[in-house]
């Protein structure tokens, strides 16, 4: 079997990207304007859940003070007050999260951060776009 023309031995192909931590884990960030599949952030959701649910259970009187929900999770009362900042998030921003259109821009440590009180801040802060 002839060929017509011959096939290089070795071939070069460069594609730019950047690697960023996600949610623990490393993952490859494409360039702007390349279209990027939705992938969501599990161990921000779970961050997510467990915010919405230690406010509930405040709520409906379960525990009296953080610290005692703290107590009885076996976790910090600091760590349960910064994750319950989460539910102080724009509906948006909560939606982008959950659907897994959040970016890059908003990762667990990034969340966790101090951010605005404002929703319409929050979403300039984030760097959010538009829900699809």
């Amino acid at each position: 079997m002839t060929r017509s023309t011959p096939i290089p031995e070795t071939m070069t192909l460069h594609v730019p990207f950047r690697v960023v931590k996600r949610g623990g884990r490393k993952e490859m960030q494409m360039p702007e304007g390349a279209s990027q599949t939705r992938r969501t952030d599990s161990t921000l959701i779970k961050a997510l859940a467990r915010a919405f649910r230690w406010k509930r259970m405040l709520e409906l009187g379960e525990f009296a003070t953080i610290a005692e929900l703290a107590e009885r999770e076996g976790i910090a009362p600091s760590y349960t007050t910064r994750i319950m900042r989460l539910t102080l998030l724009a509906p948006d921003i909560v939606e982008a999260i959950m659907v897994g259109n959040q970016g890059v821009e908003i990762t667990s440590a990034q969340a966790l951060a101090p951010f605005p009180e404002e929703w319409n801040e929050q979403v300039k802060h984030f760097k959010l776009k538009t829900i699809e």
